[in-house]
């Protein structure tokens, strides 16, 4: 009850800041503040809503994507990114050197994992950081930007907005009554909309529920697609392969926006013992590590997300890591239905367009 009296409340401040923000996307719409469109074709990918949509995921399906197709060369494709939550500032390429704090958790992440084929980088200001980016890497194809549909200052090629299921944006309002960076018809600018972290059993009667809620929102040939999440076998923070034997009853760590999609999965699959939450990006402490460990029941291990991995993996010594019980929970999108292929081909005719 309290909550809804304080939502009311806050609502003339929300009001207020959707006006700013319709200022705001005025002024770069009407060519006042100017959009800077590279060369080298770029796809946004973003939201309306503050906190987890499945970002990451989605950046990770693109470069898979790219890194499959068969004409694809190394260094072709490159990632552009915020790096919230690092404590260095300006343009930075990723390297082995790197840390969570130098460049963020989610860039290091896909560091990790695709640094063999992909560039990584991040940079707060994107426009100069593109600049940067094709000056040092002339032979880049792509770029993917990570969480930048507020970012006008960049105009992309193609703009990819995600909507998390669980907090539909027809339903919120702007900050700070809602979770809304800016108003609905925001949407409007995104040449397609993905609605993430669906049940795998969505009825299509449901999606064309959903889809009727979206569609005063957007533009009548903006597409809808939806997907959910696929949990992988956990991983070993020793030997970065796959096990299936040791992880039964599990202590759940996790810093993310939403947690309950990923808690709902764990609480399935394993025998979840406790779930250990902390704020989205959090920055570990050894502190923090060293108080997971001690109230760790017996028998039981450490399960994370890979974005909590790559920080708490930096706190260890190289002993703790080959023996501690820790292991982390890979985790991809995946479309529902036929709408996997509907998108690649969607992706492929918007780039063939911009030619």
């Amino acid at each position: 009850m309290k909550r809804c009296i304080y939502k009311w409340l806050l609502l003339p401040f929300s009001g207020l800041y959707g006006l700013l923000m319709d200022l705001r996307n005025w002024l770069f719409n009407s060519q006042l503040l100017k959009s800077y469109q590279p060369s080298i074709y770029t796809i946004s990918i973003g939201n309306l809503t503050v906190g987890g949509t499945g970002k990451t995921p989605m950046v990770e399906f693109l470069i898979k994507r790219s890194i499959d197709q068969s004409s694809y060369l190394a260094g072709a494709t490159a990632t552009l990114s915020r790096g919230y939550g690092r404590e260095t500032t300006g343009f930075r390429l990723v390297s082995d050197l790197d840390t969570a704090s130098t460049v963020g958790d989610e860039p290091l992440q896909m560091y990790r994992k695709f640094g063999a084929y992909i560039r990584v980088s991040v940079g707060e200001r994107r426009a100069p950081a593109l600049q940067s980016l094709m000056h040092l890497y002339p032979d880049i194809k792509e770029v993917l930007l990570d969480d930048a549909f507020q970012h006008r200052a960049v105009q992309p090629h193609l703009s990819i907005l995600l909507m998390d299921y669980n907090r539909p944006f027809y339903q919120d309002y702007p900050f700070p009554a809602g979770r809304l960076r800016e108003r609905r018809h925001g949407a409007r600018r995104a040449d397609a909309i993905v609605v993430t972290k669906c049940p795998n059993d969505l009825s299509t009667v449901e999606q064309q529920r959903i889809e009727a809620e979206i569609r005063p929102y957007t533009s009548a040939e903006t597409p809808v697609f939806f997907a959910g999440l696929h949990y992988g076998q956990p991983v070993s923070f020793a030997s970065k392969k796959v096990v299936t034997d040791d992880v039964q009853q599990v202590v759940l760590v996790s810093g993310l926006a939403n947690p309950l999609p990923l808690e709902q999965y764990v609480s399935d699959a394993f025998t979840l013992r406790q779930h250990i939450r902390f704020a989205d990006h959090h920055a570990y402490q050894r502190t923090d590590l060293d108080a997971i460990l001690a109230k760790l029941p017996s028998g039981a291990v450490v399960l994370t997300t890979e974005k909590d991995w790559v920080k708490l993996d930096a706190l260890l010594t190289a002993e703790e890591r080959d023996t501690l019980p820790l292991f982390y929970l890979p985790v991809a999108m995946q479309f529902l239905d036929r709408y996997e292929a509907v998108f690649s081909r969607f992706v492929t005719t918007a780039r063939l367009k911009n030619r």
